[in-house]
């Protein structure tokens, strides 16, 4: 397995169905109970804990989650509203050791609780037409809200994976 994709990487249907969009909101709406659930009760140390060295500490895994997030939900909104609007990109490594994220990880959950519940509000209110609405990454190019929904659930998971990796360890 490699440790930086435990999951594996991101796999989009070429055709994204609302039954897909469905199962990624599943994941997306108890994420977070299953998220505290596992770093909820950590101590120092254990919040301390890479997955792989050079890798972030699960106290930075969970707060790069929220931050990711919130700029995903930024993207999926504006390709919502706008047309094909650019998006600049987040430099996760400098977002990654700001002051803020030495903040206890409940903090980033509880932000990551109303995010994640607008966006399974927002994808279950989703039409067809929307879903290949899109917008223009500076760095990526071209994603679909369609992609885009299947990478808020995905990132997810991968960062999850993550984290039970740096625990076992």
């Amino acid at each position: 397995m490699d440790v930086r994709y435990p999951i594996g990487k991101l796999q989009v249907p070429e055709k994204v169905t609302f039954d897909n969009i469905q199962e990624w909101l599943k994941k997306i709406d108890i994420y977070t109970t299953r998220l505290r659930e596992i770093v909820g009760s950590l101590n120092e140390e254990e919040l301390s804990r890479t997955y792989r060295d050079g890798g972030w500490t699960v106290r930075q895994l969970v707060h790069h989650i929220a931050d990711s997030q919130l700029n995903m939900y930024q993207r999926l909104k504006l390709a919502l509203t706008d047309e094909n609007p650019t998006v600049p990109a987040f430099d996760e490594e400098k977002w990654a050791i700001q002051p803020d994220t030495m903040l206890p990880v409940e903090t980033s959950i509880k932000m990551l609780e109303g995010i994640n519940e607008r966006i399974v509000f927002l994808g279950n209110n989703l039409t067809e037409v929307q879903l290949d609405r899109i917008f223009t990454h500076q760095t990526n190019g071209k994603i679909t809200v369609a992609t885009k929904m299947a990478k808020l659930a995905w990132h997810e998971e991968h960062h999850l994976a993550h984290i039970q990796i740096a625990l076992t360890q």
